[in-house]
């Protein structure tokens, strides 16, 4: 899950990134296993969690942000989960 620009140029730029720098046809050695290393090392560079306040009921993000969920070894059902931290006032 990342927090970025919501534009359509720039998620096909990331993705792009993503291949430059972890190729998905390169030989890596997990891939003796199951043939998606390059997923599980994508992953560590997006991490695998964001933090997003809320006020007022409404998430806090930039004006052109938006929540996005990247699919790195899919497609496939996923579960996402969101915990919610804080007090009513």
């Amino acid at each position: 899950i990342i927090v970025n620009e919501n534009e359509q140029g720039l998620r096909k730029d990331i993705l792009d990134m993503l291949e430059i720098l972890i190729p998905q046809n390169k030989s890596y050695v997990h891939d003796r296993i199951d043939s998606n290393a390059h997923s599980h090392l994508r992953a560590v560079l997006l991490g695998i969690s964001e933090t997003i306040p809320i006020e007022n009921g409404h998430l806090v993000l930039g004006t052109w942000q938006g929540i996005f969920f990247v699919e790195l070894d899919g497609p496939r059902n996923r579960t996402v989960n969101v915990k919610i931290i804080g007090s009513r006032d």
